[in-house]
This record gives C-alpha cells, structure tokens and sequence, in this order.
C-alpha cells in the first residue's frame, strides 16, 4: 500500500490482486459459498472503496484494520439492500467460527510492524511475554536482566506505545 501511494504502480496493481484473494476469503466466510456471485460484487465494491479513499489511509495505522473496516461497511451495505439477515441452522454453528488464520497472520504482521517503533530491548521484552506468553522470570534469566527489570522494560514499552496511538488521529 505504501509503495502504491508513492506512485509505484506495479505495486498497487500486487496489492489490489493480492487483497482480491483476502477480500473474496472474507466475504465467502461471512456469507458462505451459496453467495458467491454476491461476494465476487462486494469484492469489487471493497476495493473500489479503497482505490477511492486511499489518499486517507493513515501510513502509521495498521493496514489491515483500516481494510477490514471497509469490508466490514460493505458487507453492512449489502445486508441492508438487500434486506438479507444471515441466519445458520444451530448443527451448522461450527461453520461460524470458520478458521481465521489469515486474519491471524496480518494481525500478528501488524503487531510486529507496531513493535518495531520502540526500542529492540523493550521490543524484544514486550514480545516474549506479552505475545509468546513467557513467564517474567523466564524472560529474565535468557536476557540477564532482573524480574523488575524485566517489569519496567515491558511498562515503559507500554507505556510508549499506548501514547504513539493516543497521537494518532482517529
């Protein structure tokens, strides 16, 4: 997306073919494979929307929840149109906690992107335990530090990120 808005043009053309993929996964998941005609359309809305307000998006958020969010409107819009209120049998609720990896691969790229504007020691601290679910004393003993150390290096990292977001408008 990035590269996109400095004007590469071969670079938007990956993004928008890339996010066809993402974008079609999405909606199939929500409306299930009966609606796929209707999701190949809110495909195509979707990345009209963002080809339209691309000047808007904000470099320093996370892209895909600015991506999502617009998905999400469309999907809304359609609902409304066409005055369609997804239901599912109670024997096909497995199917609504459909397997969400690929929301978890770029949600866990846009963490990693957040975590890279604090220092790599604080970095290295807030993810060892915050994301891998490292004990402090364990993340203590592999980096020579002490457990209070280890406390006020995730605190401050916190503390720097929580104010970085704070800044940002929306």
């Amino acid at each position: 997306m990035l590269e996109g808005l400095a004007g590469d043009a071969a670079s938007y053309r990956l993004l928008l073919t890339e996010l066809s993929r993402h974008l079609r996964r999405y909606f199939l998941r929500r409306m299930g494979p009966d609606r796929t005609a209707d999701c190949e359309d809110l495909v195509q809305e979707t990345l009209m929307a963002l080809h339209a307000r691309r000047v808007t998006y904000d470099a320093t958020r996370p892209f895909t929840a600015w991506l999502h969010a617009i998905a999400r409107y469309k999907l809304m819009d359609h609902f409304r149109q066409s005055k369609l209120r997804p239901t599912v049998p109670i024997d096909d609720v497995e199917g609504l906690f459909a397997d969400d990896t690929i929301d978890a691969v770029t949600a866990r790229q846009d963490i990693d992107r957040l975590l890279e504007t604090v220092p790599a020691q604080m970095r290295g601290l807030i993810r060892s335990v915050k994301v891998e679910g490292q004990s402090i004393a364990d993340v203590a003993v592999g980096s020579g530090l002490s457990e209070s150390a280890v406390k006020v290096g995730i605190h401050r990292g916190l503390r720097a990120l929580a104010a970085r977001l704070r800044r940002q408008p929306g």
